[in-house]
């Protein structure tokens, strides 16, 4: 094996290999090979990125499950209350894997000024709101704290904000309208804390985050009346399983939905970015193996006079198809080196630097989103360099039907 491997080294540093008819063919394949990369690694990392941006997004504002009364299902707002008074609060204990509970209501209002006016869905928190996620949104002033006393402080969206002129420290003047139209709205007078962005304009444009306290006296509920409960999983992957959990260990007067039930045509969307991702590895690897067969082909048919002298010196078959694997080989690892070091090196750019934005309108986020993740920058690496191989010992079989007397003679 070393001999073979020395053969093999000897082969790709010669001069006559370095300036032969092959070089360009080289060049090429190695070339195919790190473009190939570089597509597969950009595919996983914005493909995945997107899908995990845009669920936990979507997760900021509903949770992974969302509990309610059966009534609530089809409208954004809360209708009939429900008792906080549950056993899955604020602990969910019989089904493992929830790391978070919070109870919440949302009611429909009409924030208005002196030149224009805006519909908005004012949602109600209490201190056990999961304000994490929504610290990377923040973009002005702070959060609010509902965890003391009732608070007229609130937090719109940038998107709000602008088309109603408001900056931090103004007052949101909002009207509720009640159950009776014949009655004069009822108003509200809130105090706006932060600004917020998520990118995702669906939300954006229709929340706005206040005490739920609010909510209550509006409804004229009592303190331990909510409109839905809010579970947040530890594993997204395993988001069916606990949905279906959830359902079974909730009262039967409540129901209960994943993300995915009540977002179900956003999700189908980020579905096919599977498709997508797979379609792109499979066309990227066929043409970086179809230029190295040719490579390889160029580089035996070029090579024939030493194939029949090693041939001629006792060599067997599978011997001498090994010096041209171990060269293809070196060849792809070569283009898997460039491959890598331009990818991350344009993700990692991307990641920290955002260089290139995406409309929010059409895919969620403001801009391209990237995953770096070590078990996909492997697949790609070892599934590239095991399929390349695999495909590389095909045409080596070329050389055990090359005759050593006609070999020498090859010209």
């Amino acid at each position: 094996m070393n001999f073979e491997f020395f053969i093999a080294k000897r082969l790709i540093s010669t001069k006559k290999y370095k300036s032969s008819i092959s070089a360009p063919i080289i060049k090429i394949a190695i070339s195919a090979i790190a473009i190939g990369v570089i597509m597969m690694l950009v595919s996983f990392a914005t493909g995945i990125g997107l899908q995990v941006k845009i669920r936990e997004k979507i997760a900021a504002f509903n949770g992974h499950i969302i509990i309610d009364n059966y009534d609530n299902n089809s409208s954004q707002v809360s209708l009939i209350p429900v008792s906080k008074n549950q056993e899955f609060y604020p602990q969910f204990s019989t089904v493992s894997g929830i790391n978070h509970v919070q109870a919440v209501a949302t009611k429909a209002g009409i924030i208005r000024t002196e030149t224009d006016f805006e519909g908005v869905i004012v949602k109600g928190v209490g201190g056990d709101f999961k304000w994490e996620n929504f610290e990377d949104f923040l973009v002005e002033g702070s959060l609010p704290d509902y965890s003391q006393n009732l608070t007229e402080e609130i937090l719109i969206s940038r998107y709000i904000a602008n088309r109603m002129g408001f900056k931090v420290g103004d007052k949101a003047i909002t009207y509720f309208l009640r159950e009776d139209v014949n009655r004069n709205p009822l108003l509200r007078a809130f105090l706006i804390k932060g600004i917020y962005d998520s990118g995702f304009q669906e939300f954006d444009e229709l929340y706005l985050i206040a005490d739920i306290r609010h909510i209550q006296r509006l409804n004229n509920w009592e303190q331990d009346q909510v409109g839905s409960f809010e579970v947040f999983i530890d594993d997204f992957k395993k988001l069916d399983q606990k949905g279906v959990e959830v359902y079974d260990n909730t009262p039967s007067l409540l129901d209960s939905r994943t993300i995915k039930q009540k977002y179900y045509a956003i999700f189908e969307w980020l579905s096919l970015f599977d498709f997508n991702i797979a379609l792109i590895i499979g066309i990227m690897i066929l043409v970086a193996g179809i230029n190295m067969i040719t490579a390889l082909l160029v580089l035996i048919l070029e090579r024939t006079q030493m194939i029949g002298i090693l041939k001629a010196l006792g060599g067997g078959n599978w011997s001498i198809r090994k010096i041209f694997l171990y060269n293809a080989s070196y060849l792809i690892i070569l283009g898997l080196f460039w491959g890598n070091l331009i990818g991350l090196g344009l993700l990692f750019l991307q990641k920290y630097f955002k260089l290139f934005p995406l409309n929010p309108e059409t895919y969620y986020v403001t801009e391209v989103p990237v995953y770096i993740g070590w078990e996909y920058i492997l697949g790609v690496n070892l599934g590239t360099l095991i399929l390349c191989v695999l495909m590389l010992l095909i045409p080596s079989v070329i050389i055990t039907r090359i005759s050593p007397v006609k070999a020498m003679k090859f010209d």
